[in-house]
């Protein structure tokens, strides 16, 4: 077992924390952000400030999100100029509001808590045009479930949200003892860019959910199935999808264009 160091921080585990200390690791993620003078930078879960150190000696002002009130505290006793912190659970924060206040949109960094990663990635993405990009460690199942392509066992709901509205770029893998306590998961870093000009814009993005969320939660199931509450046989073939598919065979490209041509879909479907 590991013992916390003299003074420092004893890890919560209804939190989920895991504080990364490795140098290396640090610099890297440093590296991968280049933040850049007049960047909005807000840093989610700061915890014991390993990464906010790095970060503030690159110049930049920083906003930190930080739900522990002992860690908030500390962060806040550094007084430091640049250093603003917000004390709150993150899923709680209005990131267009936040993006209105500091004057412009937002770019997302953090050691996600793994127990609320995916509701995190998804308040993200609601908030996807007021971002510029984010730089996320996460569970290394969760990245590859991220980037996964149509067809392998990994491309899910999350793949097709993601990758309509973002580039999704695994950078580097984290191994579990750069961290403290070390968890029981390879970790990894992911870059996500809210630009996506390739692909056609998402038309009503409610839709575009309740028809993924229903198409892969009875994964097993044919579309003509899965779906057909929703939309009809007919209308999938008219965007190019096969009914006796598997929603994992499906591109994401089908999917928006299925959801923009699907006019009678009640967003709260599924």
């Amino acid at each position: 077992m590991n013992t916390p160091a003299r003074g420092s921080h004893v890890p919560r585990r209804r939190f989920g924390q895991h504080f990364l200390h490795d140098e290396a690791v640090l610099a890297q993620i440093v590296a991968a952000v280049a933040a850049r003078a007049g960047d909005r930078l807000v840093e989610i879960g700061p915890g014991e400030g390993a990464l906010t150190g790095p970060l503030l000696a690159t110049g930049i002002a920083l906003t930190v999100i930080e739900l522990d009130r002992d860690l908030a505290a500390r962060l806040r006793a550094r007084a430091h100029p640049r250093l603003e912190v917000v004390e709150a659970d993150v899923l709680d924060v209005d990131l267009a509001a936040l993006a209105s206040r500091l004057g412009g949109p937002l770019r997302l960094v953090g050691n996600l808590p793994y127990n609320i990663s995916t509701p995190i990635l998804f308040q993200a993405l609601a908030a996807a045009e007021h971002l510029v990009d984010m730089h996320f460690m996460l569970q290394k199942e969760v990245v590859v479930r991220m980037a996964a392509e149509p067809g392998s066992r990994d491309y899910g709901r999350l793949s097709v949200m993601l990758q309509a509205r973002c580039q999704v770029q695994p950078l580097f893998d984290v191994a579990p003892h750069a961290f403290r306590p070390p968890p029981k998961v390879d970790s990894a870093v992911v870059r996500l860019l809210p630009t996506a000009p390739q692909r056609a814009a998402v038309n009503d993005p409610a839709r575009f959910a309740a028809i993924v969320k229903a198409a892969f939660a009875q994964r097993r199931k044919t579309l003509r199935n899965s779906l057909r509450s929703l939309v009809d046989s007919d209308a999938l073939a008219r965007v190019g999808i096969d009914p006796g598919q598997r929603a994992e065979q499906v591109p994401v490209d089908a999917w928006i264009a299925l959801a923009n041509a699907a006019t009678n879909i009640s967003p709260g479907a599924g």
